[in-house]
């Protein structure tokens, strides 16, 4: 699908580039802006701008369905889920059309990586929302005293919806990104206000009109979107919200919580990464290389769990760097739409200008680079050269600070204990991973790292286990039945047995 007919079908239909709100499509205040292609830098559609006021009226509708939706059956709510994933994977090739204008992902990542696992993400909860939500607990031999007669005293430990959630969603993945928050949430008895990101909402109101399909009763989700600041600053200011999931910058994230902080909310954050790739002399080059090069290849590095920070043994190091430059060198970089590309744009030539600018500073602070670190000669679109920088020491920035682009950095280190000390050395903890043909001494080394996770010997995904972040990567856990305990409060029930 081309950036032009995209336009074309995002101009119709039951959005018509109006605001969800309270289970009605509603003009926007602000008027519309433009939703550029990183590709083409053509225009994708026209996002509607919502104001203040209409982001809490969201929020007030998300209250006010909240009594009823929350006392629906789980087996009801489960339907309504259910539905939702077959409409997405009904709607598969236009919608990974759509996702593909807005955030310049591959063919093959728009649809298996983006539209596909946010349609499998409904497809989960939809049994999430049959999980037990009760807990017995043991008995409890009380004596006699102030508080009453001696007694046994039951309980049970109930999982209760929180309410009206706010989902502040990443640009990187228009689907799997709000599938997941907005999955769990519904499937505990939450109600939803999304603030889509401002590169790429238009899929989310297709979100949107899916879960309309579905049954989803009015006010259960809404959808409000916004150029700027204020659409999100609103989302999480109202009243009437209970809990904001973010994913995002660890600096947008610190902003949130702090308002969190002031009205008791809850908090879900999925914030930055630098994640560190410990690689010993005894690993199997050849899957460290293609662990290592998804950075290069996968959302063209704009993903928060990306190995951007590798630590070489030394005994392998010259030879790790000159086939991570090789695999580099080797990735057709292009239009999105070709299939034989395998790294597209970045999101905006902003963000490309910042990408660039932390490559240059790398230069300056002695970093050398082997391979990238020009812009590709292509006529449009925001592409940034897969690079890689090695010979860094730990005080460089671009050792320090999240790039979010097709960069990596290289640092040699001696012993197990260095190695560890070097990945610990840093403000994030999200995934970190270590390669290793000593399984025992990769695991080893992966209890001691400060990350939310360690992949040994990988970089996949087991999408039942935890995920979360150490540190400024975040706060709490998601991903599998830990994304219902997320959306959810525990109330302790008692009684005489």
């Amino acid at each position: 699908m081309t950036a032009e007919s995209t336009a074309g079908a995002t101009s119709e239909g039951t959005a018509g580039g109006k605001l969800f709100i309270g289970g009605a499509w509603v003009e926007p205040d602000g008027g519309h802006y433009e939703v550029i292609d990183p590709a083409t830098e053509g225009v994708v559609g026209w996002a509607p701008e919502a104001s203040r006021e209409q982001v809490h009226a969201a929020a007030a509708a998300a209250r006010e369905a909240f009594g009823p939706w929350s006392r629906t059956s789980p087996e009801e709510r489960a339907v309504i889920l259910a539905r939702t994933a077959e409409h997405i994977q009904r709607h598969l090739v236009p919608y990974a059309g759509l996702a593909q204008a807005e955030s310049g992902a591959t063919t093959a990542t728009a649809r298996a990586m983006q539209v596909a696992v946010g349609a499998s993400r409904f497809r989960r909860y939809a049994k999430g929302a049959l999980e037990p939500v009760e807990q017995p607990l043991p008995p409890q031999i009380n004596e006699a005293g102030p508080l009453g007669m001696a007694a046994v005293t039951g309980a049970l430990a109930i999982r209760q919806p929180v309410g009206v959630v706010t989902c502040i969603t990443s640009y990187n993945n228009p689907w799997a990104n709000p599938a997941g928050k907005i999955a769990p949430a519904l499937a505990m008895g939450n109600t939803v206000v999304v603030k889509p990101a401002p590169q790429d909402p238009l899929s989310v109101y297709r979100l949107a009109e899916a879960l309309q399909e579905a049954g989803a009763p009015p006010g259960v989700v809404n959808v409000v979107s916004g150029s700027g600041a204020e659409a999100g600053e609103a989302a999480v200011d109202s009243p009437d919200v209970d809990m904001v999931s973010f994913t995002g910058s660890t600096a947008v994230g610190q902003r949130i919580a702090e308002v969190c902080g002031r009205g008791m909310k809850r908090q879900l954050m999925e914030l930055g990464g630098k994640g560190a790739a410990v690689v010993f002399d005894d690993a199997d080059l050849g899957s460290a290389v293609a662990g290592i090069g998804t950075t290069f290849s996968f959302y063209s590095g704009q993903i928060c769990t990306a190995p951007t920070r590798v630590l070489a043994q030394r005994g392998v190091y010259e030879a790790l760097v000159a086939r991570l430059a090789a695999y580099a060198g080797r990735l057709p970089v292009g239009d999105p739409r070709d299939p034989a590309t395998v790294v597209g744009p970045v999101i905006s030539a902003a963000h490309r200008n910042r990408v660039e600018s932390y490559v240059e500073l790398g230069r300056k602070e002695g970093a050398r680079v082997v391979v990238g670190g020009e812009r590709p000669s292509l006529d449009r679109g925001f592409y940034v050269a897969p690079t890689l920088l090695a010979d860094c020491t730990p005080d460089m920035r671009v050792v320090r600070e999240e790039i979010f682009g097709p960069v990596v950095v290289v640092l040699p280190f001696d012993d197990e204990e260095e190695a560890v000390t070097l990945a610990n050395d840093s403000d994030y903890g999200l995934i970190d991973y270590v390669w290793s043909g000593d399984v025992a001494r990769a695991f080893r080394v992966a209890r001691r790292l400060r990350a939310g996770g360690v992949g040994v010997n990988t970089v996949g995904r087991n999408m039942e286990a935890p995920f979360g972040g150490f540190k400024k990567s975040g706060v709490g856990r998601d991903v599998g039945s830990y994304a219902l305990h997320a959306y959810s409060e525990v109330q302790a029930v008692v009684w005489p047995g």
